[in-house]
Parts: structure tokens; C-alpha cells; sequence
């Protein structure tokens, strides 16, 4: 079995804007601790069902969760695969920042050539 670790462009708009709302970080972080039903995730935020239900979508959506049906819940879990593909995305984004600022700093540790006797 091949694990895809790459995501498209298409994923990584979804990710991140599934990630951009606090509430859905939110839904995120509470089903990574365990498994909960829509209606669970629900009676904890002072909006309506069916708007929870919309950053629970979102969330699918993007892969970061998993939704199944348990009888008449839905039951929402974290998908470990998908947030472990995100984080190894940022991995590569701190990468490419830390070079770029460790390339600034050896130029600005370098010292200033002496101009002044130029001209002499």
C-alpha cells in the first residue's frame, strides 16, 4: 500500500481554510482526543445544529475529520492520515523560512567591505 504525503492545491486551499475558522480548530482538536457525535459537538457552542453541522462539512470535506453513522448519530473522529499530510506540509514551509533566515543572517554577519580608502 503507497501513502500519499503530497497534497494537491486543491487539498491544501481546504485545509487551510477549513483551518481558518476557531470553531472548526476547535471540532478539530476535540475529536483528535476522542470520538463524538454531531449533536455532542453541538450542545458546546452557542450556535444552532445545523451551523455546527456546516464546520463539521467543512472539516470533512478538507479529510481532516471522518464522519460514519452509529444507528442514527453521526459520529465524528479525526483522520490522523490527512492532519499528519498538513503537518508535514508546514514542516516544509518552516524548512524553506528557517534557510531563508539563516541566509540572511550569514549575510548580515559578513563584514562590510571597507569603501572608505576607494578612490585614493
Amino acid at each position: 500500500m503507497v501513502v500519499q504525503t503530497e497534497l494537491s492545491e486543491a487539498e491544501i486551499d481546504r485545509v487551510f481554510h477549513a483551518l481558518a475558522i476557531s470553531t472548526r480548530r476547535d471540532i478539530l482538536r476535540r475529536t483528535i482526543e476522542r470520538e463524538q457525535s454531531v449533536s455532542t459537538l453541538a450542545s458546546d457552542y452557542e450556535m444552532s445544529f445545523a451551523a455546527v453541522q456546516k464546520h463539521v462539512a467543512v472539516l470533512e470535506e478538507a479529510g481532516l475529520i471522518v464522519k460514519r453513522a452509529e444507528g442514527r448519530e453521526r459520529l465524528v473522529r479525526a483522520n490522523p492520515e490527512m492532519i499528519a499530510r498538513a503537518r508535514a506540509l508546514l514542516a516544509r514551509y518552516e524548512e524553506l523560512w528557517r534557510a531563508r533566515i539563516a541566509r540572511l543572517d550569514d549575510l548580515l554577519a559578513e563584514p562590510a567591505s571597507d569603501n572608505s580608502n576607494e578612490g585614493m
